[in-house]
């Protein structure tokens, strides 16, 4: 059985709550990761992403790469379809390697980095309002 690296929650679509669990990044569990991403763009239909890194641990360079490749390889698909993307992250390494991952490839979309669930729930919430 596989450690899930984040679960996607997408009940409460067009906003979608992407939140870490806090297990470790593997070559599978990180790549199901990237692939639930993909599969929240199969609509085709306006969303915004809460990223809830509350419980995120430190993902290896392997994967913060892993993770810029995919943002410059979907960044049109992300342009058209994503209105924003808020990230709650309480811990300061964490915040320092999505920066990272953001030197690897600039966020195409607008994005709001904060510590409070309620403060990034209400952004993606505007955003989407935004025409």
């Amino acid at each position: 059985m596989i450690n899930k690296y984040a679960l996607i929650k997408a009940e409460e679509f067009p906003v979608v709550v992407v939140e870490f669990t806090g297990h470790k990044a593997t070559d599978e569990n990180f790549a199901q990761y990237l692939e639930e991403l993909n599969g929240l763009y199969a609509k085709k239909e306006r969303l915004a992403i809460l990223f809830d890194a509350s419980n995120a641990v430190f993902p290896g360079i392997k994967y913060q790469k892993m993770q810029g490749d995919w943002l410059k390889e979907n960044e049109q698909m992300m342009k058209d379809y994503c209105a924003g993307t808020a990230y709650v992250i309480t811990n300061t390494i964490i915040r320092g390697v999505l920066k990272t991952i953001f030197k690897f490839q600039k966020q195409p979309v607008p994005y709001y980095i904060c510590s409070d669930y309620v403060e990034a729930n209400n952004w993606v919430i505007q955003k989407l309002s935004d025409k």
